[in-house]
């Protein structure tokens, strides 16, 4: 009996539950361009999507662009985005990252992964949510949920999100990669939590590793 992985025809069964299951999935971040999915997503790392909506609603209403951003201290912008958490640090990462935008690319958003990883508070996750979102680049961005998800049901192995997503360019379709990242994440929102997964109404369960090993040892 397999005990870690799917093989490919049930990893294709997965992905079509979850496209019929979340067929308008997309960013749960609210954003107008590439600027403001960008710094959206600097400030969401250790929070809540809903949480950096509130935010950058009052941050982008008054200060839209680099330029405009770029004339507050640490201080100033740390205390309008304070709520998203870790605000220092994002604050001084978000200023830093205008500067360069306006120094280097005449205020716009880089359009690739190689010059996005190279701004301050930007790591390969983040760079891949801004190219698949705005720029319409196929790519798997791996936060939490899919590790979380996609280890938990066994479409990969992995122990680190650099190589899971690397096991997930190979397992899935380049052409799903983008989709598969918004049903992966709704899907460990609404149904396999982090600490109390809903097994039990979960449409994947015949598939799901876990699953099966928790029936393993009933």
């Amino acid at each position: 009996m397999r005990k870690y992985k799917l093989n490919k025809d049930e990893i294709t069964k997965v992905l079509e539950i979850l496209k019929i299951n979340y067929p308008d999935a997309k960013s749960e971040l609210n954003f107008s361009n590439p600027f403001e999915l960008l710094i959206a997503t600097i400030m969401a790392a250790q929070s809540t999507d809903r949480q950096i909506n509130i935010v950058t609603k009052k941050l982008f209403d008054l200060y839209p662009t680099p330029k405009d951003i770029i004339k507050l201290s640490e201080e100033e912008l740390g205390q309008l985005i304070k709520s998203s958490g870790f605000y220092r640090n994002k604050s001084k990462n978000i200023l830093k990252t205008c500067e360069i935008l306006l120094n280097e690319y005449k205020g716009e958003v880089p359009k690739t992964r190689e010059e996005l990883v190279k701004l301050p508070g930007v790591g390969r996750k983040t760079a891949n949510v801004v190219i698949s979102n705005v720029f319409g680049q196929d790519a798997i961005a791996v936060d939490t949920h899919v590790f979380r998800v996609t280890n938990r049901i066994g479409i990969v192995k992995a122990k680190t999100v650099e190589n899971t997503e690397e096991e997930l360019m190979k397992k899935i379709p380049k052409f799903l990669w983008s989709e598969a990242h918004h049903w992966f994440i709704l899907h460990g929102r609404r149904v396999c939590k982090a600490r109390k997964p809903l097994c039990e109404i979960c449409e994947l369960r015949q598939y799901c590793i876990y699953n099966r090993k928790l029936h393993s040892k009933a």
